[in-house]
């Protein structure tokens, strides 16, 4: 069961610029503590002339576009024909990959969005890594800190991972779709192609392959 959780099982690795990086752990949220430091070390291996520097360790693909309105702090990195719309808000440990889309008002720290990752619409993603071509509906956002202040675990059935981590946002598989308004808890893992319910409440591990409707009825979605 719980190498359902590893990298290797969420996430296809030829989707990201932080495959080299990922790589080396096992579970996912292992990555969130060296996320700034990679990207700097990225950062300058990056082709000028695909991408250019915008600012204190900002990179940004000379495709991508970058609207007037939003603010980006280093480090960051934003990937070939990604859209960051109006209002956006990058604070900072920021890889974006290619084709994706962060939305009006959308609020990004310390995060890997793989290429083709849309969070459109008034979207929270903090500590977190959103697998390649995941989606979180309007107004779905991730929780990172639990309201006691205490470090976080994974909560898979009955077991309980520690991962020592006070701020750890959610972790989505390729595929994975959030509905409209949903909140993911502190330690959320989701597993590739399972879709949630609007406005969902999530928390701890859901399976691959799965709709998730709320805590007691998630099925496996039918071939």
């Amino acid at each position: 069961m719980m190498e359902n959780l590893f990298i290797r099982s969420l996430y296809d690795l030829s989707h990201t610029a932080a495959a080299t990086y990922l790589e080396q752990y096992t579970y996912p949220w292992e990555a969130l503590a060296g996320i700034g430091e990679f990207i700097l070390k990225l950062g300058e291996t990056l082709s000028t002339e695909e991408y250019e520097k915008r600012g204190e360790d900002i990179w940004v693909a000379k495709s991508a576009t970058i609207f007037p309105t939003a603010y980006i702090h280093g480090p960051a990195i934003i990937g070939p024909n990604t859209e960051v719309r109006q209002c956006a808000f990058i604070r900072g440990n920021a890889l974006v990959g290619a084709n994706c889309v962060v939305g009006n008002s959308t609020e990004l720290k310390n995060v890997i969005l793989f290429d083709c990752v849309q969070v459109p619409h008034y979207n929270y993603v903090g500590d977190s890594i959103l697998g390649y071509k995941s989606h979180m509906g309007a107004g779905s956002i991730t929780s990172n800190v639990k309201s006691d202040k205490t470090l976080v675990t994974v909560c898979v059935g009955n077991t309980r991972i520690e991962t020592g981590r006070k701020k750890f946002g959610a972790m989505l598989g390729d595929f994975v779709e959030v509905g409209c308004n949903s909140v993911l808890n502190p330690g959320t893992v989701i597993g590739r192609h399972t879709n949630v319910y609007p406005l969902s409440m999530v928390r701890g591990f859901v399976p691959e392959n799965s709709i998730y409707k709320r805590a007691d009825a998630v099925v496996q979605k039918v071939e």
